[in-house]
């Protein structure tokens, strides 16, 4: 099992960065990822994919874990963290 931590330093509110992630949110659900907020803590959900993002006053912190059959669908987890890196740090820039 695969996993992969992206920390991204930011300088908004949590309920301000919670709010700009939405379009990485939506990138997640297109390959059937779920976020369920409770807070400043989400849980994901998708098939073959488990994990977490949590928003700080100072950072966001995704966590994903790859299984089976996330493995067994060609998802490579280098390409995925890179992926994820690019997204979310124009999500958060406060400009």
């Amino acid at each position: 099992m695969a996993k992969i931590v992206v920390q991204q330093n930011h300088s908004l509110s949590p309920d301000e960065a919670i709010s700009k992630i939405a379009g990485f949110q939506e990138m997640m659900a297109k390959y059937g990822v779920k976020a369920k907020w409770k807070g400043n803590h989400a849980d994901l959900k998708g098939l073959g994919v488990s994990g977490s993002i949590d928003v700080s006053d100072s950072e966001v912190v995704v966590t994903l874990k790859l299984g089976m059959m996330a493995k067994a669908a060609g998802v490579d987890a280098d390409r995925l963290k890179k992926s994820i890196e690019k997204r979310l740090g124009p999500a958060l820039s406060d400009g």
